[in-house]
């Protein structure tokens, strides 16, 4: 189960958008600052088993689902209708756009150990591989009328270096470089010209989360990496691929992190408790306690102009908190 929250800012207005089991994706949010009853306005039916993480593209135009059934799916947001059903070998954790409007690239990654390229522009032709699904062919089955899966041109970057599931990908605002967070607790750095890895990072515990923190607010600002992993929580310059310049210790283990450079604070949840807990950057004093989740907070995301935070729970609820002084919203 995962959930993704506040991914793409259309006309710099937050939506919230989640990925979860049963297999479906929900959309909620959009169009205005906060909708007075927080609004579902569509749902992506097609995958046939857990969806581990949901992203949408820059300009919030296409979405695209990693899956339990073998699958990494992209769709229309504007009509739900699935546009591509990309097949593995395995399951699928992560997916990740380039930070450009209407991207024809898709990375993927999972527990085949494989960080993978696909030209979406491209239908029709073979792939580098012929994985196949347990639960048997999977159509493109997001509206009614869905064609088969699309053979789609893919490449592998970096055959054979990961050493565990692909937990996360992250495209960087510099095009040619990609951030993957792996089981094998490692955080490596990729440069998609050579198709190596040029900067690698050991962490010390389980990787959690593993997010680029920018905000629209600061659209040149290539933002902050923050990993939650064990009992740490890793911060990395966006300017300077692989340099840490923070690490926060805990006394629990945390399972998400969020940053806002613009405030100076972070958010975190943990896996032994429920609650969310704000921090200062600088200082790292514990400056708020969230109360209200009935489960492990997995994911925390700041919104698109840092003013919100949401928190994406086992408990099947997404909340959101005010991260600012003056009425936002609903808040007064």
């Amino acid at each position: 189960m995962a959930y993704r929250i506040f991914q793409g800012c259309p006309s710099d207005l937050p939506w919230t958008f989640s990925a979860c089991y049963p297999p479906k994706l929900f959309f909620p949010g959009g169009g205005r600052s906060i909708l007075p009853d927080f609004s579902m306005i569509g749902t992506f039916m097609g995958h046939k088993g857990a969806v581990w993480q949901a992203r949408l593209s820059s300009d919030a135009t296409i979405a695209a689902t990693a899956a339990a059934d073998f699958s990494a799916k992209v769709w229309d947001t504007h009509t739900g209708e699935c546009l591509h059903t990309l097949q593995h070998a395995h399951i699928v954790r992560a997916v990740a756009f380039p930070m450009q409007a209407n991207p024809q690239i898709l990375a993927t990654g999972g527990m085949e150990k494989k960080l993978r390229i696909f030209d979406l522009s491209q239908s029709g032709t073979s792939s580098t591989s012929s994985p196949t699904s347990p639960y048997g062919p999977t159509g493109a089955n997001g509206v009614s009328g869905g064609s088969a899966s699309t053979p789609m041109t893919s490449f592998e970057i970096g055959p054979g270096v990961h050493g565990g599931t692909i937990k996360s990908i992250i495209w960087n605002q510099d095009y040619n470089i990609i951030t993957t967070a792996c089981e094998d607790r490692k955080i490596r750095w990729w440069d998609l010209r050579s198709r190596l890895p040029f900067v690698e990072h050991t962490v010390d515990g389980t990787i959690g989360s593993c997010e680029l923190n920018a905000l629209s607010t600061s659209p040149n600002d290539p933002g902050i990496l923050s990993v939650a992993a064990g009992k740490s929580a890793y911060f990395f310059d966006g300017t300077s691929p692989g340099r840490l310049f923070r690490k926060v210790d805990f006394k629990y283990e945390v399972a998400s992190v969020a940053v806002n450079k613009q405030t100076g604070r972070f958010v975190t949840g943990s896996v032994g408790d429920t609650w969310a807990r704000v921090y200062d950057l600088e200082t790292n004093e514990e400056l708020e306690v969230q109360k209200g989740h009935h489960g492990p907070i997995w994911s925390v995301s700041y919104s698109p102009d840092g003013k919100l935070y949401g928190t994406g729970s086992e408990d099947g609820t997404i909340k959101l908190w005010k991260a600012c002084r003056e009425p936002y919203g609903l808040w007064r």
